[in-house]
């Protein structure tokens, strides 16, 4: 073809095929829905970290504590075995201030960790309320009150817990991981029944002790040694909750991030993608409409316009053939 449009053989214009719009004219079908509804998670790291690293410290303190415990048992144990002649009183003081320092420190250490804690579980709880709305039964507000009003801390927050986890779990609620979950909550418990006990035997010997004076204390310091034995118990018990907790907030925290940023929704059976979430799935059968298929191309024929324009040549179309000469009519 030359430069004007003819065709270096027979001289005829030669039309250009037109490229078919994209999509004959009808706009591009929605994309699929991406995920859940996620609006309104909050899925920042701050809090989580800090109680992370705040457990961390627990759990260190705790372990002081076991040892603060066996200084003093070992100081009983040295008078039970040598009298109170061979008491030594520097060992017996140093070892009574080691634990009352570790006890003042876990208290603070926990009293901070309570109230990070706390605030995270709370997130957790709303972010929950998003991804499985009106599934849960606890409001929001238990999230804090079920922590600090008595008795039924022993089993509200638990409750609560797996009502997040089966909301937060990205493979469906019956697929929650809870093993970790119930593990901690056991092991916290037993640390505080084990605490409560070696408590209540403490005191006692100490009673007894006291009453003693001027007789002979053995059956006393017998308790007392065993009371501190369950004391140091308790507080291995509180390591390891301590840890297991530092392990759920890192699991529970990862499966709302999984669940909000890479969780598709189950399709219902015959639901087409791109179809909204939560649509009536179409009737049997159904197949999405397609638009009209374009004219097909005769071999030589003109080019048939694109779908939905006017038929006709266009404005400034070549003269006409001559069909009885080699070239254009008038040439």
């Amino acid at each position: 073809m030359g430069p004007d449009g003819r065709c270096a053989a027979c001289g005829a214009y030669q039309q250009p095929a037109a490229a078919a719009p994209a999509g004959y004219g009808y706009p591009p079908p929605p994309p699929a829905p991406m995920g859940l509804p996620v609006g309104g998670v909050d899925l920042r790291r701050g809090v989580r970290i800090a109680v992370m690293v705040l457990l961390s410290v627990c759990v260190l303190v705790a372990l002081l504590h076991v040892a603060a415990t066996g200084q003093q048992r070992s100081a009983v144990e040295d008078v039970i075995s040598g009298g109170f002649m061979a008491m030594d009183r520097e060992k017996i003081n140093d070892a009574d201030d080691f634990a009352r320092s570790m006890t003042i420190l876990q208290m603070l250490s926990m009293l901070v960790t309570g109230v990070l804690w706390v605030i995270w579980f709370r997130r957790m709880r709303l972010n929950a309320e998003v991804f499985a709305p009106g599934t849960h039964r606890f409001g929001s507000g238990w999230a804090v009150g079920a922590w600090i009003t008595p008795v039924v801390n022993l089993w509200f927050p638990k409750q609560m817990a797996n009502d997040i986890y089966r909301a937060s779990s990205p493979a469906g609620p019956q697929s929650a991981p809870k093993g970790l979950l119930n593990a901690w909550w056991t092991v916290w418990l037993a640390s505080m029944v084990v605490g409560g006990i070696g408590t209540t035997l403490y005191q006692s010997a100490n009673s007894e002790i006291h009453a003693s004076v001027g007789s002979d204390p053995g059956d006393a310091l017998d308790k007392l040694s065993s009371s501190l034995a369950v004391s140091g118990l308790s507080e291995l018990l509180s390591a390891a909750a301590a840890v297991l907790a530092l392990l759920v907030v890192r699991q529970l925290s990862g499966m709302q991030e999984q669940r909000a940023m890479g969780g598709m929704p189950p399709m219902a059976p015959g639901m087409a993608p791109g179809m909204p979430y939560g649509a009536p799935a179409p009737a049997q059968g159904w197949a999405p409409a397609m638009p009209p298929a374009m004219p097909p191309m005769q071999p030589g024929g003109p080019v048939p316009p694109p779908y939905g324009a006017p038929y006709g040549p266009p404005p400034s179309a070549p003269p006409p053939q001559n069909p009885f000469g080699s070239g254009p009519a008038g040439y």
